[in-house]
C-alpha cells in the first residue's frame, strides 16, 4: 500500500498538531507526573483499603443473615412449640391460679393442664374448683390421682410421657416437687416455664443461681437421706434443665412471678399483676371490719402452736379482727381452738385467697404473717381500698425443729412486700407468759369443739 507522500507508512503529523485518536481505542488519560513516581505505594495503600471495605462488608452481610436465620429459627420454634401445645403440671390451687394467668398473660392457645392431685382433702377441694374455672376458660384438665397407692406414680408417668414428648413448652408450678424433677427429665420441650408457688419462688430463685440443691426452705437438715441420695440424678437432671441455657442454645427458661426476685442471667422473667383475677372477679364489697389471714407454719413444724395462737389472739383484740380466713393446710383441730379461744369466725375458703378476696365481701383492713398473700394481694385487690398489713414473727416462736433458714427467709418474705404496712411484734407479745398463756395451755383435747363446717362457729358475721 502506497501513501501520497511516497513513505511506506502512516502520514506523521504536523507540529503542535492536535493528536487523533485512532478509532476503536479509548482515550488514555495521562497522570501527573508527581502520581506517577508515587502512584505505587499510593495504589497498593488504595486497594488495601478497597479489600478491606468489601471484608468487612462481607463480613456485615453475614452476620446479618445469621441474624435473620436466627430470628427465623426463635419465631418458628416458638410457633412449632404453640402448635405443639402446651402442657401444664399443678399440684396446689395457687398454682393452677397462677397458670391461669399466665395463659391470659400469654394468650396461650392448646393448653392442657395436668393436676396431680395431692391427698390433702381441702387442697383437693380448692383444685377441683380451680379445674371448673380453667374449663370454663377454655382449657382442658386432665385429673391425675397420682399418689393414690404404690403402683400410682408409674401409671401416671406412663400416661403422659406421649404427652411430654409432643408438647412444645412445659409449665410448671412447684420446682421442689419430686413429682415434677421426674417429668423433666422425660420432656422434650424446648420452653420451660415456672409460675409461682407461693414464697418458695424466691428461695428456688436464690437457690438457682448459687447453684445450689433445690430444696424447701422449711426442711430441717441436709436432706440427705437413702430416698434423697435415690432420687438425686433426676433432682440434678431437673435443675440443670430449669436453669439458664448454654449460649447459643435453643432452650428458653421464663418464670412468671409476682414475687420480689433477681434471676441469674438468661431466665426470662414475666410480671404477675393478677390482670385475669381482676378482670373475672370483683370489684368486692367491703365490710367495716378487720380480717386475718391465716398460715400453716404451725403445719411446717416452723412455729410453736401456742405462740401462734397468743398472736392471733392479740392481732384480734388490737384491730378489731372478727373473721379468719384459714390456710388450706391447717389442722381441723387447730381451727376449732381458734374459735373457741379467741371468738373468731373461721372461715375455710373453697378458692385461693386472691379470689375470695376479689369476690368478697372483704374487710378494709386484712392483716397477715408472712406469707404468699402479702405480695399477692396488694395486687388483686389493686384499686379496691383495702389495705394489707404483715405482722413480723418474733423469733421466740420458732420452734427448735424449725430450719436454720426460717428466721430469716420469712423477715425477707416480709421486708420485701410493696404496698403493704408492716407492724411491729410488739402487739402480737403482750400476751407471752401472762394469763391469757395460761388459760391457752389449760384447754385440753375435749374442751375443744367439734368440726362444724365452713365457716367454723365463732363470732357473728362482719356486718357491712
Amino acid at each position: 500500500m502506497s501513501y501520497p507522500d511516497g513513505a511506506c507508512g502512516p502520514p506523521q503529523e504536523a507540529a503542535g498538531a492536535p493528536v487523533r485518536r485512532l478509532l476503536g481505542v479509548p482515550r488514555q488519560r495521562r497522570r501527573p507526573a508527581a502520581n506517577r513516581v508515587s502512584g505505587g505505594a499510593a495504589g497498593e495503600r488504595a486497594a488495601a483499603g478497597r479489600a478491606t471495605g468489601r471484608a468487612a462488608g462481607r463480613a456485615a452481610r453475614r452476620a446479618a443473615r445469621e441474624a435473620a436465620k436466627q430470628a427465623t429459627a426463635q419465631a418458628t420454634g416458638a410457633a412449632k412449640a404453640q402448635a405443639a401445645g402446651t402442657l401444664a403440671f399443678v399440684e396446689s390451687p395457687v398454682q393452677l391460679l397462677n397458670v391461669l394467668e399466665w395463659a391470659h398473660g400469654e394468650q396461650a392457645a392448646a393448653l392442657t393442664v395436668v393436676v396431680l392431685a395431692p391427698h390433702d382433702p381441702m387442697t383437693r377441694g380448692q383444685l377441683r374448683r380451680m379445674a371448673e374455672l380453667a374449663r370454663e376458660e377454655g382449657f382442658s384438665v386432665r385429673w391425675e390421682e397420682a399418689r393414690d397407692g404404690a403402683a400410682a406414680p408409674l401409671r401416671t408417668i406412663g400416661g403422659l410421657t406421649r404427652r411430654l414428648r409432643r408438647a412444645g413448652r412445659v409449665v410448671i408450678g412447684d420446682p421442689f416437687s419430686r413429682y415434677v424433677q421426674l417429668l423433666l427429665t422425660l420432656t422434650r420441650a424446648r420452653d420451660l416455664i415456672v409460675v409461682d408457688d407461693g414464697t418458695a419462688t424466691m428461695e428456688f430463685i436464690t437457690q438457682l443461681a448459687n447453684g445450689e440443691r433445690l430444696v424447701r426452705w422449711h426442711r430441717h437438715g441436709g436432706g440427705r437421706g437413702p430416698r434423697d441420695l435415690a432420687f438425686a440424678p433426676f433432682a440434678a437432671a431437673a435443675r440443670r434443665r430449669l436453669g439458664p441455657a448454654p449460649e447459643g442454645g435453643r432452650r428458653t427458661v421464663g418464670l412468671f412471678t409476682s414475687m420480689p426476685v433477681e434471676p441469674p442471667p438468661g431466665i426470662r422473667v414475666l410480671s404477675n399483676e393478677f390482670a385475669w383475677t381482676r378482670r373475672r372477679f370483683g370489684p368486692p364489697r367491703l365490710t367495716r371490719g378487720t380480717d386475718i389471714v391465716g398460715t400453716s407454719l404451725v403445719e411446717t413444724g416452723v412455729i410453736d402452736p401456742d405462740r401462734y395462737l397468743e398472736a392471733v389472739h392479740a392481732l384480734a383484740r388490737t384491730h378489731g379482727a372478727t373473721r379468719y380466713f384459714a390456710h388450706r393446710r391447717e389442722s381441723a383441730g387447730k381451727l376449732h381452738r381458734l374459735a373457741a379461744e379467741t371468738g373468731l369466725e373461721i372461715v375455710r375458703p373453697d378458692l385461693p385467697l386472691e379470689l375470695i378476696a376479689r369476690r368478697g365481701p372483704i374487710g378494709r383492713q386484712v392483716l397477715s404473717f408472712p406469707s404468699t398473700v402479702v405480695h399477692t394481694l396488694p395486687l388483686a385487690l389493686a384499686g379496691t381500698g383495702v389495705g394489707v398489713a404483715v405482722c413480723d414473727i418474733d423469733p421466740a416462736w420458732l420452734t427448735s425443729k424449725a430450719s436454720p433458714r426460717a428466721e430469716g427467709f420469712l423477715s425477707g418474705v416480709t421486708g420485701t412486700a410493696r404496698g403493704v404496712r408492716r407492724l411491729p411484734t410488739g402487739p402480737c407479745d403482750d400476751v407471752q407468759g401472762g394469763a391469757h398463756r395460761t388459760g391457752l395451755a389449760a384447754h385440753g383435747a375435749a374442751d375443744r369443739p367439734q368440726p362444724s363446717g365452713t365457716p367454723v362457729s365463732g363470732k357473728k358475721r362482719n356486718q357491712s
